[in-house]
């Protein structure tokens, strides 16, 4: 069976239209071989407007529902993903290039996110606070926002318009979604999985959940339409210079989760065995395409010898190939593009005195599938391409001395997203997640820098946008609060004293 035929069997079996695939002018390719497995017809920015008129038609009526039943939806929803996850966990695989685990970890962290959604619908709580006026009360009240934008980055096709809709849907917002160009068909798989939890629930508001298919259109029409109460983007620190005062000029709210040049910093005390699993994977996974891969590395002078060489050894021999097929730690990259730009990083790192283990092609897959050999390279300092995020699987490493001066250089980016720290040493470790250590919105100890649950919420920091996803309280983000006093005496007595007395 060809990979454009698992694809269709797949789409076919997950519930997707074949004239939602087949004979359309957006052609979808994989990343495994580069063979084209879908041809898509694209959404136009015309029916990008419909769409927007369709959910706000459906907040009206969306907003009205009890929380709790709105919850109900959300449940309805993890269950359908249980269901599908073998055949949605597989087509990630395909179409982002991933590992068959790391496909189906996508699909998990979907239903995680149900599950805490579900148990959230019964907990928008407000406040109850002190008035210094006898005789009243006051309090907060959180209302739904409106219909909620998702553009979301090829790297997570699923998992981070799940993070979204699950907290907006429960808290009263539809969903228009733009997925990346790269990875359209398992934004159709999930739309359909949606479409079985919908039918199983019973009557919903038109245009509760959307999708549309196609180019930066559909995603400006978003971004510009007053009636998107809130934008939710992933993707490059670049792209959010763009969305972010577009969406502020009309008073609109954003959720930027964009770049990251995220760092480690390996202490003298550190257990290095422990260290060398978590930089492998935090480097390596996902062929470093991981908004919070790791791509610094700081190493103490005293334990530099010890723990570099095995790095060393650990990206020459790591198993690169076809996910597919192979149990290949490494996959490839999702697109010429992206390799083009790992050489050119590469080629930088040279010109400033780096040294370079690793980072050429493997031949796997044919001409039009990219796969690389991580790299690590080997810094005199933190400068010219090691200040800047390249979306490969490129570690720079440099040694340190001095804890205070290494916490500066693990700042002196623009970037803020993830953090991590390997010591035994309480000082350090305290210092670190303290308000003078790690300046990112996710920073760890003794783990590296990927791999967060959906319990504590996402994001980061200066460039990475400041906007946060999933758990914790990242729902506040898609409602609205409101600040209510009630008086329930015969008199009005004013705030601070203020009189103003009239006959």
């Amino acid at each position: 069976m060809t990979l454009r035929d698992e694809t269709k069997s797949l789409l076919l079996r997950l519930g997707v239209a074949p004239d939602r695939f087949e004979g359309g002018a957006m052609a979808s390719f994989s990343p495994v071989s580069g063979a084209q497995v879908g041809a898509l017809t694209p959404d136009t920015a015309e029916g990008a407007a419909a769409a927007v008129e369709r959910a706000a038609t459906a907040f009206r009526a969306w907003r009205m529902v009890p929380a709790p039943r709105r919850g109900e939806l959300v449940r309805l929803l993890g269950e359908e993903l249980r269901a599908a996850k073998a055949d949605l966990g597989r087509l990630v695989s395909i179409e982002a290039g991933k590992s068959p685990s790391e496909g189906l970890g996508e699909v998990q962290e979907m239903i995680d996110i149900c599950d805490f959604a579900v148990g959230l619908s019964r907990q928008l709580y407000g406040l109850t606070i002190a008035t210094e006026r006898p005789g009243h009360r006051m309090m907060e009240t959180w209302h739904p926002l409106g219909p909620v934008g998702v553009i979301t980055a090829f790297n997570f096709p699923v998992a981070v318009w799940a993070w979204n809709a699950a907290l907006a849907l429960v808290c009263g917002d539809p969903v228009l979604w733009k997925p990346s160009e790269k990875t359209p068909l398992t934004a159709l798989a999930s739309m359909a999985v949606f479409a079985r939890a919908a039918a199983r629930f019973g009557a919903l508001p038109e245009g509760l959940a959307q999708v549309l298919i196609g180019g930066p259109e559909l995603g400006e029409v978003l971004v510009e339409s007053p009636k998107v109460a809130l934008i939710s983007a992933t993707g490059s620190t670049r792209m959010g210079r763009i969305v972010g005062p577009r969406v502020a000029a009309r008073f609109g709210r954003s959720i930027l989760e964009l770049g990251g040049n995220n760092a480690g910093v390996v202490c003298a005390s550190a257990d290095l065995d422990m260290a060398l699993r978590a930089v492998a994977f935090g480097a390596m996974g996902t062929a470093g395409q991981r908004c919070t891969t790791m791509r610094r590395l700081f190493v103490h002078e005293s334990v530099y010898d010890a723990l570099v060489p095995r790095l060393v050894r650990a990206y020459a021999s790591v198993s690169i190939g076809n996910p597919l097929e192979t149990n290949a730690l490494v996959g490839p990259l999702i697109d010429r593009a992206a390799y083009e730009a790992m050489q050119a990083a590469l080629t930088a790192a040279r010109a400033a005195g780096g040294t370079v283990h690793g980072g050429s092609r493997v031949e796997i897959g044919g001409e039009d599938a990219y796969y690389v050999r991580p790299a690590l390279v080997e810094m005199p300092a933190q400068t010219g391409p090691v200040l800047e995020e390249t979306f490969a699987p490129i570690l720079y490493v440099m040694r340190w001395s001095a804890f205070d001066a290494v916490i500066e250089d693990h700042n002196a980016v623009g970037a803020g997203l993830s953090s991590s720290i390997f010591t035994l040493d309480l000082r350090e470790m305290e210092q670190f997640l303290s308000a003078a250590g790690s300046d990112c919105g996710i920073a760890n100890v003794n783990i590296g820098t990927s791999g967060a649950e959906i319990g504590g919420a996402f994001g980061g920091e200066k460039e990475t946008g400041g906007g946060r996803e999933s758990g914790s309280d990242a729902w506040k983000g898609y409602m609205r609060r409101a600040t209510n006093t009630i008086n329930f005496s015969r008199e009005l007595p004013l705030a601070q004293g203020v009189v103003f007395d009239i006959d």
